[in-house]
C-alpha cells in the first residue's frame, strides 16, 4: 500500500548539500546580473488555471501538463511556464504601472517529459521579462543581459540568435496541412537534414520550398545574411531578415566575438514567438541552457497590445556542473575548540579573522578527529584548535 513512501516521482529529486550549494551558486550569480539591469523579483502560484495555457499561444502542448481540480471541479495545472504566468500578472496586478517593466522570476516549473531520456519534469528556472517594450533597443537588452547571465556562470559560452518570423512568412507560403508543417519545423530545429529532405520532396518544388530546405545549414557568422538573401523570396521572410541583419551589426560592437552566432534554424515553438529568438550554450552541454525571444502577442492575449521579450535559465543541470565552484565559497581555515571552555575564545578568533578578510569557520563539532575528516572532505587546508 506504501510502495512509493521513499521515492520521489519520475523526473524529480531531492537536493542535498552541495548541490543546494551549487544551485543557490549559480543562482545568485545570475540574480545579481538581472537587478544591475534593474529587474525585480515576482514569484508566482504554483499553480495555475488551465485557461491560461490551453489557447495554445504559450507554446505549451497539453499532454505535458501536470493537471488536477480545485474544489469547483476547475481543472488547474502545475506551472508549466512562467512567462504567461507573469503576462497575466502584468496585465492585472501591474496594469496602472508605468511600462515598461522588467521582472525576473526564480522558481520551478513542471513538464510530464514521457521519456525523460536525462530531462526533468522538474525544472529550476531563472528568468527575466521585459514587458512594454519593443524594437532594436528592447531587443539589444534583452540579448546583452542573456550574454551577461552565460558569462557570469561560464567563460565558454555561445548565442545563437534568429528570427521567428523568417521560417513563419515561408510556413504561410507553403502548400502543406499542418501536420506537415509541424514535421518540417522539428526537422529544421533538430537539423535532420536527411528527413527534412524526405518531407519536402514529397511537396510541389518551388521557391519556398528550396528556402526551407536551406534553413537549417543557415547558421554561422554574417555569411549567413548573403546566403539567405539568394534563396529567400518571400517579401516578410526578407524583412524578418534585415531586421535581423541590423540587430546583428549592432550587438557585434560588444566585441563579443565567436560567442555570437547566427541559425535561421531556431523555429521551435515558433507560434510562441514574434520577433528574435535566441538560444544559449555553455561548453559541456548539448542541449541548450537558455532560451528566448520575443514574444508580442501574448500580450495581446491579455488585452494589453505591447511589445514583450524575455528568456529563461535552466538551473538544474548547471548547477551539476557548477558544483566545484561552489568551493570558492569553502573557508580556508576551520576553527576548532578543544574544549567547552575554549569555545568563546574558538568563536572570537573566527570573528578576528573573518574581519581580517580571511574566510574562517567555527566547527561545532565536539569531536577533534571528526573536525580533521570535516576539513579534509571539504579541502580545508588549515585547521586552527583554540
Amino acid at each position: 500500500m506504501n510502495n512509493n513512501i521513499k521515492i520521489t516521482p519520475e523526473g524529480t529529486k531531492d537536493y542535498l548539500f552541495k548541490e543546494c550549494t551549487a544551485v543557490n551558486y549559480v543562482s545568485k550569480k545570475i540574480e545579481k546580473v538581472f537587478q544591475n539591469h534593474q529587474f525585480h523579483q515576482v514569484i508566482t502560484p504554483c499553480l495555475e488555471f488551465y485557461d491560461l495555457f490551453a489557447a495554445g499561444s504559450g507554446g505549451i502542448d497539453q499532454q505535458s501538463m501536470f493537471k488536477t481540480t480545485d474544489n469547483s471541479g476547475r481543472i488547474v495545472v502545475v506551472r508549466p511556464d512562467s512567462t504567461l504566468p507573469i503576462a497575466r500578472l502584468a496585465s492585472t496586478r501591474l496594469q496602472n504601472e508605468v511600462f515598461p517593466v522588467r521582472l525576473y522570476y526564480n522558481q520551478p516549473v513542471y513538464r510530464n517529459n514521457p521519456v525523460l531520456t536525462g530531462r526533468s519534469n522538474e525544472i529550476i528556472q531563472l528568468g527575466v521579462e521585459l514587458i512594454g517594450s519593443s524594437g532594436l533597443r528592447a531587443d539589444i537588452e534583452i540579448i546583452t543581459t542573456a550574454v551577461e547571465s552565460l558569462a557570469a556562470i561560464s567563460d565558454d559560452f555561445r548565442l545563437e540568435i534568429g528570427h521567428s518570423m523568417i521560417f513563419s512568412a515561408l510556413s504561410d507560403e507553403l502548400d502543406a496541412d499542418i501536420n506537415q508543417k509541424e514535421l518540417i519545423k522539428t526537422y529544421i530545429e533538430n537539423k535532420n537534414y536527411s528527413a527534412l529532405n524526405d518531407c519536402l520532396d514529397k511537396l510541389e518544388q518551388n521557391e519556398t520550398v528550396s528556402a526551407i530546405r536551406k534553413l537549417p545549414s543557415l547558421f554561422g557568422s554574417d555569411e549567413v545574411f548573403d546566403k539567405a538573401e539568394k534563396v529567400i523570396k518571400s517579401s516578410k521572410a526578407l524583412d524578418a531578415l534585415a531586421y535581423l541583419k541590423d540587430l546583428y551589426k549592432m550587438l557585434s560592437t560588444l566585441n563579443l566575438g565567436d560567442k555570437l552566432s547566427l541559425d535561421l534554424g531556431l523555429v521551435q515553438r515558433n507560434e510562441y514567438y514574434s520577433g528574435i529568438v535566441f538560444s544559449g550554450y555553455i561548453l559541456g552541454f548539448g542541449d541548450a541552457v537558455l532560451s528566448g525571444g520575443r514574444y508580442d502577442k501574448i500580450m495581446d492575449s491579455f488585452e494589453i497590445p505591447t511589445g514583450a521579450a524575455g528568456f529563461a535559465i535552466s538551473i538544474n543541470r548547471i548547477a551539476e556542473k557548477a558544483r566545484y565552484k561552489s568551493r570558492s565559497n569553502i573557508p580556508e581555515v576551520l576553527v576548532y575548540a578543544k574544549s567547552d571552555d575554549n569555545i568563546m575564545k574558538a568563536v572570537d578568533y573566527t570573528a578576528k579573522l573573518v574581519k581580517q578578510g580571511i574566510k574562517a569557520q567555527f566547527s561545532d563539532l565536539s569531536d577533534e578527529n571528526e573536525a580533521r575528516e570535516f576539513a579534509e572532505k571539504l579541502g580545508i587546508k588549515k585547521i586552527e584548535v583554540i
